[in-house]
């Protein structure tokens, strides 16, 4: 079961619980980065200000998703190529103009340190209902679309830290548990329900837990 706690894909939610400064992750361009170390090394500076200002939230509009380099523009008073950064400069930006005080002696620019990128942004969170049979409860929880149950599994433990004592099962099929959703025939219908004007809501699919014979230490 430890090993189910690391988890490859996130969705938004997860990313914005981590919202401060002592813990503080991004998305963009479709993974996500805990920059917390990075606030560390750079407490105090004036500009770490917009890093924070955008905690736990997605970044994309800063960034050119060809190149993942900043977005630039052409400066109409110095005509030079600039990065542009609306919500004003940040971290490993350089000044617009030459300064004595700016040192580029930092290395790769944070955005494309590959140690902060810490997984990939989901292309689509989903809703699912898992209902324990035994103990007559439910809860409603976020997945990522790409999560097999195993991972998805280990988002319940917080709900139920014998879940894996327990056979999933879907319209009474037993689910593959290294498998995703869609892979075991629980297919994303959102868009289809959407546009025939249905609630979303009424339709979130339902697993049944259903318990073995051992509890299983989480």
């Amino acid at each position: 079961i430890k090993n189910l706690l690391m988890t490859k894909y996130y969705t938004p939610t997860d990313v914005s619980i981590h919202s401060s400064e002592t813990d503080l992750w991004v998305s963009f361009l479709g993974s996500v980065y805990d920059l917390t170390l990075l606030c560390s090394l750079h407490k105090g500076d004036i500009l770490l200000k917009p890093i924070l200002a955008a905690a736990g939230t997605d970044i994309s509009h800063w960034f050119d998703p060809k190149t993942g380099d900043l977005k630039t523009y052409i400066d109409p008073i110095s005509k030079c190529r600039m990065p542009y950064t609306p919500s004003g400069r940040f971290i490993h930006v350089p000044p617009p103009y030459p300064t004595t005080d700016w040192r580029n002696d930092f290395g790769t620019p944070w955005w494309f340190e590959k140690s902060y990128c810490i997984g990939k942004l989901t292309k689509k969170p989903r809703i699912i209902r898992i209902v324990n049979t035994l103990a007559l409860v439910e809860h409603e929880i976020e997945v990522c679309y790409e999560e097999t149950l195993l991972e998805i599994m280990s988002r319940y433990l917080k709900c139920n830290r014998h879940a894996a004592s327990y056979t999933w099962k879907f319209k009474g099929q037993v689910l593959e548990m290294d498998k995703t959703l869609a892979e075991n025939g629980i297919p994303d219908e959102d868009v289809e329900l959407e546009e025939i004007l249905l609630n979303t809501d009424d339709f979130i699919p339902e697993i049944f837990l259903y318990y073995n014979d051992d509890l299983t230490e989480a």
